[in-house]
């Protein structure tokens, strides 16, 4: 009868309780408890989003948002409590507006990668992304997760490239931060205004209580991102070391210099699955090249956009030879202009990182990048300790911050159909994760079994998390059983 409840909000045929369809929301690709929810429900309008928090809070129904399409990895949008309600905000993809003059494009949740890339191609523009996205990842959920954008250049503080938000809290109140607190938006736009400033209304920044909490504070139904210009000329550049710390020092000089634009380190194993087409051509690639490989762009665009890139590249040169290294456009049979290519949107299917084994665990935190030669060694140690393949360990290192911290990255395939590989996967993520803590590794993100680490010596976080979720989310309807509620 509950479920009557949320037909007469939706529609009949947007509330969904097949088994089958409760089955795919029940479980991910992570090792979270399956938890099958009470029922899937889809709203087509952002008016309807109040009127379902109104409902949860009176039926002290949990609401689970979700807004990417699968496969899903992270276990935060599997339900944490019984009999909850998932709120697919999928139907909710319109890209509301795009202005080429201030870089900016405003989205509701339900739009993806490979909705938005070609709409901002159309414009001249294109979005910053994290490392090639699956193509059914919700941007907003990308910026509200804050996963790295492989862009360091441009990103400015943790927040970047998010700008304002539409939000409905626990309450069922909506508030808009940022700029679009300003009055009507139709009313901005008439005057030239977007919605490009995050801070406030006031002296408070609203939008980053929303970021990382895995919907358990409010749920977005827009979002304004900041975009960049497409580019009219695009040079990639492939610098390898077979020693991580040689690409690292060469790295912060990039970085100091502010030069390019993609920059980013992986292990050749990582490499692999990004850029090769096949199997054979990844084990080729993986038995000839160096085991570390910098991956770094320049663009040209506006004005005298050939010189741009004339004097990045004359830069690029000059540094490398001063660390005794060697830009190239090919390496092992791969070549830059595919690099490029592969960079520019999001992934073709398979999703890249199930390619290799049909599985992929990922186990990332922040540190700095001059630390990250620590972890990758002490990531060694700890897989020679477990039944596990270092050859399906792939490495990522994304400085973000404009370099002032660095986002580390292991991703850890296996074969999961069969559950021995699992068991060492879980055993292994176990342990790497409280070396890694150990170590001072900060995670800022935590999913599923990291929560106990991240918060275990932050008392002062937890009590004020609660503290605000009692403001926002009084009855604590949104996504329970997240982070430490």
């Amino acid at each position: 009868m509950l479920n009557e409840g949320l037909k007469n909000i939706v529609g009949n045929e947007n509330v969904l309780d097949e088994p089958e369809t409760l089955d795919l929301y029940a479980k991910d690709e992570s090792f979270v408890q399956p938890i099958r929810p009470r029922c899937v429900v889809k709203p087509e309008r952002v008016e309807q989003i109040p009127e379902v928090i109104k409902w949860a809070n009176q039926t002290k129904t949990p609401l689970v948002p979700v807004s990417s399409g699968p496969p899903h990895f992270r276990g935060d949008t599997v339900p944490g409590a019984g009999g909850a309600v998932i709120l697919d905000l999928g139907k909710l993809n319109q890209i509301i507006r795009i202005d080429r003059k201030n870089r900016v494009a405003m989205l509701q949740p339900g739009v993806t990668f490979s909705q938005l890339v070609p709409a901002l191609r159309g414009e001249g523009l294109m979005p910053f992304m994290p490392l090639v996205p699956r193509a059914s990842k919700s941007v907003i959920t990308s910026e509200l997760e804050r996963e790295p954008i492989t862009t360091p250049r441009y990103h400015w503080e943790s927040q970047d490239p998010l700008r304002c938000v539409e939000v409905f809290y626990g309450t069922g109140e909506m508030m808009r931060t940022g700029s679009a607190a300003l009055g009507e938006l139709e009313e901005q736009w008439a005057v030239g205004k977007a919605q490009v400033r995050p801070m406030g209304p006031a002296h408070l920044d609203f939008a980053k209580l929303v970021q990382g909490a895995q919907g358990s504070m409010g749920i977005v139904t827009w979002g304004s991102i900041g975009c960049r210009p497409l580019p009219e000329i695009k040079k990639t550049f492939l610098i390898a070391s077979q020693k991580v710390e040689d690409l690292i020092d060469f790295t912060y000089k990039l970085l100091w210099k502010k030069l390019g634009e993609e920059c980013f380190v992986v292990n050749n194993i990582e490499f692999a699955k990004l850029f090769c087409k096949d199997e054979h051509e990844a084990d080729v690639f993986r038995s000839t090249a160096p085991a570390w490989l910098l991956v770094f762009s320049i663009e040209g665009y506006g004005m005298l956009p050939e010189q741009r890139v004339e004097y990045q590249e004359k830069e690029l040169m000059e540094l490398a030879q001063l660390h005794g290294l060697q830009p190239a456009t090919l390496i092992a049979g791969i070549t830059s202009e595919r690099v490029t290519e592969t960079l520019s949107g999001p992934s073709y299917e398979p999703y890249w990182k199930l390619r290799d084994r049909g599985g992929c665990h990922d186990l990332f935190f922040l540190t700095t990048l001059d630390r990250t030669n620590e972890f990758i060694a002490e990531m060694e140690r700890v897989v020679g300790t477990h039944n596990f393949s270092p050859g399906s360990v792939g490495v990522y290192l994304q400085p973000t911050v404009l370099g002032c911290n660095c986002h580390c990255e292991f991703n850890l395939a296996y074969d999961p159909s069969r559950a021995s590989e699992i068991n060492d996967v879980k055993r292994l993520d176990e342990d790497a994760v409280l070396a890694f803590s150990k170590k001072g590794a900060f995670f800022n993100r935590p999913y599923g079994s990291w929560v106990d680490v991240a918060y275990q010596h932050a008392t002062d976080t937890i009590s004020a998390q609660r503290k605000l979720k009692t403001i926002f989310d009084p009855n604590a309807i949104l996504n329970p059983g997240k982070l430490c509620f």
